[in-house]
């Protein structure tokens, strides 16, 4: 298994937008995900805090939607940024396709594939079963061309994965083969490490 190793001041400085100069030697995990072949799951970036969508939203229209705030959209540009000054390769980037993660994936890598399994609803056990079996292979198969970014909802992270996260957080897999994938270590934008 390959293990990121996460400290304080690694988290600090990608997300803070210091500069990539201000790094003595890369941290371990920069060199890992500069290897390619990670699998990352990032929530999308900051909203008003409020769970859900207001009632009456419809996908397709993102002004009935909870979207980024304007602090949100700062996050995903830096989570962006620090990627691209640490050389991290992203290869494909497939999005819930609710507009707080279609503008997060297009802001931090400029491009969003809309996926639907990566949706957090609707939450019946049958539909998460559905999106789970779906996702699954995508956590198991190791990408190519650089690190698959995921964006989506902490639903959707929790029931496929068990873990966990904040808005604008990422957590990183390495996968095993078939379904299986190994946690590698969670980076939260702007905030402390978990």
């Amino acid at each position: 298994m390959h293990r990121i190793t996460l400290a304080l001041f690694a988290i600090a400085t990608v997300l803070t937008g210091m500069p990539a100069a201000a790094e003595t030697a890369p941290p371990a995990w920069v060199e890992a995900l500069r290897a390619g072949g990670h699998v990352i799951m990032l929530r999308h970036a900051g909203t008003d805090g409020t769970p859900g969508d207001p009632p009456g939203a419809r996908l397709h229209d993102c002004a009935t939607q909870r979207n980024l705030t304007a602090t949100g959209r700062e996050q995903a540009r830096k989570i962006g940024e620090a990627f691209r000054a640490r050389e991290i390769p992203i290869g494909r980037v497939l999005s819930s396709p609710w507009c707080r993660c279609m503008e997060t994936a297009q802001l931090a890598f400029g491009r969003a594939e809309p996926l639907f399994p990566l949706l957090g609803g609707p939450r019946d056990p049958a539909s998460i079963e559905t999106r789970v079996r779906a996702l699954r292979p995508l956590l198991g198969a190791a990408p190519v061309g650089g690190n698959l970014v995921l964006v989506t909802h902490a639903f959707t992270i929790l029931d496929v994965t068990g873990e966990r996260s904040a808005e604008g957080e990422m957590v990183i897999f390495t996968p095993q083969g078939d379904t299986r994938f190994t946690l590698a270590g969670h980076l939260m934008a702007g905030g402390p490490p978990r």
